[in-house]
């Protein structure tokens, strides 16, 4: 790698860059919530959702004084919901410690709250110039193919020995060779089958000298994921439905769900519990069923209806307006919501 790859790439991403809302700015703050939103979530996902957000928050000042409920329900359908609480979390920070402007190098936007090295360096580099390169999946994808490195990228070591080769390479056009590199792992060095003939880096790339692109890059074997059942209730009085907030200390965070029991119930079961429970109802009625796969786990989940007889203590009880406009309720349960408004 050298400065002929450097101007290959700038060249390239120059001519063929997608036109994304928040590649118009410079502003750390717009930057900044469009690296969060693109942690673990696809491009095209996010586009409204980032617009919605910068309209409803458009600054760092209101972003430090937005309930969290609020923040949350616009977060909604994103997932990862501590990236949300880390952004208030660090525009508190700004507002006290910087007086509500964005730090300027790499090491002072480190220390924020849910920002790490890849965040960190795309802010610095892209909005301040600073010589600070970005390593995050596409890059190590696209870099190890072009050196056909086979070390593992799932170890720290090696991710920052690749972050020390880039600093070396890095043009003063630092922000526009950040984004080329993770746009050219996004389009064209793609994890599947890549477009090598339409690669500007082709003549660089050992990978496609060798035809060994499929091997690269090399990762740890993933683990299967857990597998859970649930029966999910859908407590229904008067036109409301049950809803109760999930603990601090579980996965989705203080988020808002449907009663569910952890274990696989049919009917019949239901019915005993309901009754062991005291619990009067006029009706009960199986519903859909919905898995839902997360990074580490798969929830199966079995919903049924249930008409009562009166409220029940415990939990908020709301419309399905409310539910929609108020809480935040995860992609977990979204189908069960759906399925309510089909009611």
């Amino acid at each position: 790698m050298n400065n002929s790859f450097s101007h290959l790439l700038l060249n390239w991403y120059q001519s063929n860059h997608r036109d994304l809302p928040w590649r118009k700015t410079k502003d750390p703050y717009l930057v900044w919530i469009s690296e969060i939103m693109l942690q673990q979530t696809r491009i095209e996902a996010v586009k409204p959702y980032y617009e919605r957000f910068i309209k409803r928050i458009p600054n760092i000042a209101s972003l430090a004084s937005i309930d969290e409920n609020e923040l949350l329900k616009l977060w909604e359908g994103l997932g990862y919901y501590n990236r949300a609480r880390n952004l208030k979390k660090a525009a508190i920070k700004i507002m006290e410690e910087h007086n509500g402007i964005f730090p300027r190098t790499y090491e002072e936007i480190m220390k924020l709250p849910g920002i790490g090295e890849y965040t960190a360096s795309a802010i610095a580099s892209i909005c301040f110039n600073e010589l600070t390169p970005v390593v995050d999946g596409n890059v190590l994808r696209v870099f190890t193919r072009v050196r056909q490195d086979y070390r593992n990228v799932d170890e720290a070591s090696t991710k920052k020995a690749i972050r020390r080769e880039l600093e070396k390479i890095i043009p003063l056009e630092s922000g526009d060779f950040n984004e080329a590199l993770m746009e050219l792992g996004e389009t064209i060095c793609l994890v599947g089958e890549p477009k090598c003939k339409e690669c500007p880096l082709k003549d660089f790339c050992k990978a496609f000298k060798n035809n060994s692109w499929q091997d690269l890059p090399v990762k740890e074997t993933k683990k299967e994921k857990k597998e859970k059942f649930y029966t999910v209730l859908l407590f229904i009085y008067k036109n409301k439905y049950a809803l109760i907030q999930r603990k601090e200390e579980e996965m989705l965070s203080r988020l808002w769900q449907f009663p569910y029991l952890e274990k696989e119930m049919d009917e019949k079961k239901v019915i005993n519990y309901l009754k062991k429970e005291h619990i009067s109802y006029q009706s009960i009625k199986k519903d859909i069923s919905y898995k839902h796969v997360f990074s580490h786990q798969i929830w199966h989940m079995q919903a049924y209806k249930i008409e009562l007889n009166s409220y029940l203590e415990g939990y908020i009880w709301c419309t399905i307006k409310e539910m929609q406009e108020k809480y935040a309720i995860p992609s977990a349960f979204q189908p069960f919501l759906t399925s309510l408004c089909r009611k």
